[in-house]
């Protein structure tokens, strides 16, 4: 090893470094920003060596090549730079969604592309291990960005025996490649089953379960990532695929546990109800409140918990909630935030939101944390959640048994903020609309949260 393969390894190792380190600070809110910024340096070193190995060894890289990369490093970088600049964080989800796409895909093109020579069969099973997983990825990822940007229906879509059918023609072109690793047509009949198959796997999931389903194919990119690596034999795209693969696997557990819903069954079946299943839903009247009264409640309360969810993502309204909290601290209240796992379209969204606008990290509870809480506070405000308030989770024979909840209607009053009596994702009205306990406060959360600010500042002092 000469001295310019030795400064590459290191600095591979540095990158890979950056990685775990960035990963671990990512672990807390309070480090999560610089854990981010650490990983991005870290994939900045192993680009930048990567260009640098090219110059030095420019004889296999031609001038048409060259362009490619320049055009490929100029596009990337700057849909990046437009994406985190531009993107809301209510489409953070799709834009997670799109990048599983992209890691996948190019993950299965180096595996496609290192096919084009002689290959030992360890790296013939491991590069076509990584198609099949990169492809399959790529394709569901961008199905559940459709979902979730409302490009395609959110309901489960089921089509009898095309699942089986792909699942056939994967694992067939699969085998053949794994055998046949310079053969075309194999190439292609497992590219195109893998195609099928990611399609197939994520159209009968509905939007209920996506949060999870985005951490599985976000598993799926790391796994496809370090076989990548594997297959080329470079130690950072292991590592860093490695890293990714285990924690999504980590994280898909997790949401799959905080909605009481087993992996096999999100992926086997759609969120939904099933035949003979009782419908739950708001069974009695309504009450209604205006501003002014919902402000009374809270201008003297001693301990109010805040219940964020997707309605105030798609408000942008964490800054109002945030004054409005602030406030009512200043009058001596206790206020919290109630955080549910799937709260949102993706893990941690309520916190990422309630952390721009800079809400003290102590306040953001965790479910197991506040739910007993809720028992001891006079007024509980509901931001548009839905589905992880429902009581009628807690009895079977509807399309959220089982899935915990927050204990909202534990409260002494109950403020909802929605602009409508829709349902969530799991297509069922919420029983705590008609709980004689609560009050809906029918307004964008927004100018919901603005106007009960206003009105303490006025009425209450």
């Amino acid at each position: 090893m000469n001295g310019i393969e030795l400064a590459t390894h290191l600095v591979y190792l540095a990158a890979a470094t950056c990685f775990v380190w960035g990963l671990h600070r990512m672990n807390s809110p309070a480090t999560a920003r610089s854990g981010n910024l650490l990983s991005a340096v870290g994939m900045g070193l192993a680009v930048l060596v990567t260009a640098a190995q090219l110059v030095v060894d420019h004889s296999h890289v031609t001038a048409v090549g060259w362009a490619v990369l320049l055009a490929g490093l100029a596009g990337g970088a700057g849909f990046g730079l437009i994406a985190a600049r531009t993107v809301r964080m209510t489409a953070m989800p799709q834009l997670v969604s799109l990048f599983n796409a992209v890691g996948g895909g190019a993950a299965a093109l180096l595996a496609v592309h290192d096919f084009q020579r002689p290959v030992s069969v360890t790296t013939a099973v491991t590069g076509t291990i990584d198609i099949l997983i990169g492809t399959i990825t790529f394709a569901g990822s961008l199905v559940a960005a459709g979902k979730l940007q409302g490009l395609l229906p959110t309901r489960a879509i089921t089509v009898p025996g095309v699942r089986a059918l792909s699942a056939v023609v994967l694992l067939g072109g699969g085998g053949w490649l794994a055998v046949s690793p310079a053969s075309a047509p194999a190439m292609l009949t497992a590219v195109v089953g893998a195609l099928a198959f990611g399609i197939a796997m994520v159209l009968p999931i509905g939007g209920a379960d996506m949060p999870v389903v985005i951490s599985l194919l976000n598993a799926f990119t790391g796994t496809a990532v370090a076989l990548a690596g594997f297959a080329l034999d470079q130690t950072a795209l292991i590592v860093a695929g490695a890293l990714v693969g285990a924690s999504g696997s980590i994280l898909t557990k997790l949401m799959a546990d905080a909605m009481d819903r087993s992996l096999p069954g999100i992926v086997l079946g759609g969120f939904g109800a099933q035949p003979g299943q009782a419908p739950a839903g708001a069974s009695g009247p309504v009450r209604t409140i205006t501003a002014d009264d919902a402000t009374i409640q809270l201008g003297y309360a001693h301990k109010v918990i805040i219940v964020p969810g997707f309605g105030l993502a798609a408000a942008q309204a964490q800054h109002a909630v945030a004054e409005l909290a602030a406030l009512l601290e200043r009058r001596g209240a206790d206020v919290s935030y109630a955080i549910h796992p799937v709260a949102g379209h993706m893990p941690g969204h309520m916190n990422v939101l309630l952390a721009e606008a800079d809400v003290p990290y102590p306040q953001l509870k965790e479910m197991d944390e506040v739910n007993p809480e809720f028992a001891q506070a006079d007024v509980a405000l509901v931001v548009g959640a839905n589905d992880v308030t429902n009581p009628a989770a807690r009895r079977p024979g509807n399309p959220v048994s089982g899935m915990p909840v927050l204990d909202v209607d534990h409260a002494r009053s109950v403020i909802m903020i929605k602009r409508s009596m829709g349902h969530g994702y799991a297509g069922i009205d919420n029983e705590l609309y008609s709980n004689p306990k609560t009050a809906m406060f029918f307004a964008d959360a927004k100018a919901g949260l603005i106007a009960l600010t206003s009105a303490v500042k006025t009425l209450v002092g």
